[in-house]
């Protein structure tokens, strides 16, 4: 499903698709700002290299972000598919087997 302007929360998979491509984005600036700090290091400006230091720390930390957003909302998307299975089947199972979500969140069906 292709990412629509203005659409991007409409519902659990285009945010997916969303955080997965500003995820994305947010790679491809890091890795430019690793250049930047490897071009930098040999430089006799100590206060621009802490800059961009400061800015790759940042990033990091934006990166881990995007990637635990993504698989939150992995997790909702396997849970509403075993909400929708069972309304859908009109009936729960008798067995309690479990489901791991990415998250290592187990589910149990009852």
């Amino acid at each position: 499903m292709p990412y629509k302007a203005g659409r991007a929360f409409d519902s659990i998979e285009s945010a997916h698709e969303f955080v997965a491509l500003l995820a994305e984005s947010v790679r491809e600036a890091k890795r430019e700002v690793e250049a930047d700090v490897e071009r930098e290091s040999g430089s006799e400006t100590p206060r621009r290299l802490d800059a961009l230091r400061t800015t790759l720390y940042s990033m990091e930390k934006l990166e881990l972000h995007m990637n635990k957003s993504r698989r939150i909302l992995n997790d909702l998307r396997s849970l509403r598919r075993l909400l929708f299975e069972e309304r859908s089947a009109g009936a729960k199972p008798d067995h309690a087997a479990g489901t791991k979500t990415e998250t290592g969140v187990e589910i149990q069906s009852r």
